[in-house]
């Protein structure tokens, strides 16, 4: 996607978010480099145990994942959505790679930093590897893939992101999965499941600071991309944590009354005191929630591989 077409893009749902009541910014926004690189320390914590348990689901199920991936050993695209840096992804293109496994790899992701990185590492280790690196929104990249991939589609989508959509972008995003996609196409997508309300909020309410770091950098980024002034320190991060809805839902909430200026939109933004900015929810789900998903978007649960402790599942569907 070309920078202009992100910096209306970015314009035009920051001026919505920040003129509704109640305020809101879109989740989508925090993976500029240097949020995609905060979160790489997210993923680092003890206490952001979904890292380790989706790596754990990938090591120890890598033999299942990739046969069905694989499928009759004809030739598909294996597109991820959201790479990042690759590092749980790499299990099972490593794995595929020993499988002699006919396949080309389309890393979908915002950072262009991140992704030059994992393009560099697979051509060095794998250089037979087709490698199709594609920066942008996946929202946006969607549309251009139907055109790119020939072969059967393997949808990676890991990592819970799923859970940071609201029902209406679920909806959005499942109905372009369903555009590129046709029947036989897998797509494999990580989803966060109910468990201790204790176990979540340590996740999200870290003592080391990264997820209010993550939270307030977008903040920084409309500074620099929109030419607005927020004072980052007169903001606070706070988590809560629904277990009946799954929901964890951040927000920054302002210390003083506040006037923003955003001076490229020419627009005046005012915070009253404790006033909050929605900024993401983090669904947790169960395996009902997952096959109900499915199956609106005419899919099939083929497989769920979990984890250990049941805290996580990589969900594995193919299109009807």
């Amino acid at each position: 996607m070309e920078q202009t077409a992100l910096m209306s893009a970015i314009a035009s749902d920051t001026l919505k978010g920040l003129t509704s009541s109640p305020k809101y910014l879109l989740p989508r926004y925090f993976y500029d480099d240097r949020g995609s690189r905060i979160f790489q320390k997210i993923m680092q914590m003890p206490e952001y145990y979904l890292t380790n348990c989706e790596y754990e689901i990938l090591m120890t199920e890598r033999d299942d994942i990739s046969s069905y991936l694989r499928d009759k050993n004809d030739p598909f695209d294996l597109v991820e959505l959201g790479s990042g840096d690759g590092t749980k992804s790499m299990v099972l293109i490593e794995h595929l790679a020993k499988l002699k496994s006919d396949f080309r790899y389309f890393p979908v992701d915002i950072s262009s930093q991140v992704t030059d990185d994992l393009e560099k590492e697979l051509n060095e280790i794998y250089p037979s590897l087709n490698v199709h690196p594609l920066i942008g929104d996946y929202f946006e990249v969607l549309d251009e893939l139907k055109e790119m991939t020939l072969n059967r589609k393997v949808i990676l989508f890991l990592g819970a992101n799923i859970g940071n959509f609201s029902d209406k972008e679920t909806n959005h995003f499942m109905s372009k999965i369903g555009n590129i996609t046709e029947s036989g196409d897998r797509i494999m997508i990580g989803f966060d499941l109910k468990k201790s309300p204790e176990i979540i909020m340590n996740a999200y309410n870290d003592p080391h600071g990264h997820t209010r770091d993550f939270n307030l950098n977008q903040l920084r980024r409309l500074n620099r991309e929109l030419g607005a002034d927020f004072n980052l320190s007169e903001f606070e991060h706070h988590s809560e944590y629904d277990p009946e809805s799954g929901d964890v839902k951040s927000y920054l909430v302002s210390r003083s009354d506040q006037v923003v200026h955003l001076s490229y939109l020419e627009t005046v933004i005012r915070l009253i005191k404790w006033e909050p900015i929605f900024m993401e929810r983090s669904r947790k789900f169960n395996t009902e929630n997952i096959r109900t998903l499915a199956e609106e978007h005419d899919f099939k649960v083929e497989k769920n591989f979990t984890d250990s402790r049941g805290y996580f599942i990589d969900s594995l569907w193919v299109k009807r």
